[in-house]
């Protein structure tokens, strides 16, 4: 069973993984801090209005914006038709990006948190949040590629 991490700002169904919030805090402290793509994995809740109405409207509206202000960005998201394998039920995917592990880490003490993560918590029901290497986030081009990525 994962250990989880307390964030006082989000229910308990939406807590962290406290392994992996130590590695990204150890990442952030070690003088060699680098960019991260986190995926978002989301379900929300039937009533919340996913995907243009609502509660999600409000949650997704002001996201883009909070995480601006908090120094990442969401480069895009997109809703899920099916699952060819596996069993887990998401209705989106958001590819948030941080300059900085730190970044993320100071989401919770980011003008706008409460309001955020209050929103979140009334719209999503399920999360999975995947941690990625940053530098060269999915769908950016690689330099010197003229615009096309490559798999390198």
């Amino acid at each position: 069973m994962v250990k989880l991490f307390d964030t006082p700002l989000e229910p308990p169904r939406l807590q962290r993984n406290d392994d992996d919030f130590a590695l990204v805090r150890r990442i952030a402290e070690s003088g060699q801090d680098h960019p991260v793509l986190m995926l978002n994995m989301n379900r929300y809740a039937p009533d919340a209005g996913f995907p243009d109405r609502g509660r999600y409207l409000d949650y997704i509206t002001g996201l883009g914006p909070f995480l601006e202000g908090a120094g990442g960005k969401i480069l895009w998201r997109f809703p899920v038709l099916g699952q060819a394998v596996g069993e887990q039920r998401i209705d989106e995917i958001l590819a948030c990006w941080y300059p900085l592990h730190r970044v993320f880490l100071n989401l919770y003490e980011a003008p706008g948190a409460a309001e955020n993560f209050r929103r979140k918590g009334l719209c999503v029901e399920y999360a999975v949040i995947h941690r990625c290497p940053g530098a060269h986030p999915p769908f950016a081009p690689f330099p010197g590629a003229s615009g096309i990525a490559s798999g390198a």
